[in-house]
């Protein structure tokens, strides 16, 4: 993973849905982890939220975190990929050189999965961050890993993330970002 090309999607991590979510704490945790290496090496992020009106918006400490500049977008279609203006944010990144999809979020086995699937059919790297997304239950997140996997997507962890866009240890970013790590 580059920092120059990468995009964070964060999927429909929301009001309503996050307290029925296994591990959603520790979940949280690692979205917000994202979100502050995003930030501070400048990758875009797009937030989706699945149907606003049913599941509320994203939860307060995710909206806090977010760059200025993220997109937060609603959707009614599990896939992000399937979702227009979600779509063309995603192309957009890539007509730019963001040729590398990093995400996050809840359900792993419903929008992760399907929004992973439909952006890497659509020919995007795709990695889907394992301590930073989780189901109902640890058994959906299992089988939504496998999926994954088969598919050719890269299932990697918030570290992983981190370290792999920060590249070296003797800069101001990893000055800076290291505390997170601890």
């Amino acid at each position: 993973m580059s920092a120059q090309r990468s995009h964070l999607l964060v999927v429909d991590v929301q009001t309503r849905l996050m307290p029925a979510i296994h591990e959603a704490e520790a979940t949280l945790g690692n979205v917000n982890v994202l979100l502050q290496v995003a930030s501070r090496l400048g990758i875009p992020v797009t937030v989706t939220e699945q149907y606003p009106k049913g599941l509320g918006h994203t939860v307060e400490s995710v909206t806090e975190a977010l760059p200025v500049e993220a997109l937060v977008l609603p959707k009614t279609s599990f896939s992000s990929a399937g979702d227009p203006g979600i779509a063309g944010r995603v192309a957009e990144l890539r007509g730019e050189g963001r040729d590398q999809l990093v995400i996050c979020g809840a359900e792993a086995h419903i929008c992760v999965l399907q929004s992973a699937l439909g952006f890497k059919a659509a020919g995007l790297d795709v990695f889907v961050v394992a301590d930073a997304v989780s189901s109902r239950s640890p058994h959906s997140v299992a089988a939504a890993c496998a999926r994954l996997l088969h598919a050719g997507c890269h299932w990697v962890t918030t570290e992983m993330v981190a370290f792999e866009w920060m590249e070296r240890a003797a800069t101001e970013d990893f000055r800076a970002l290291a505390p997170l790590f601890k």
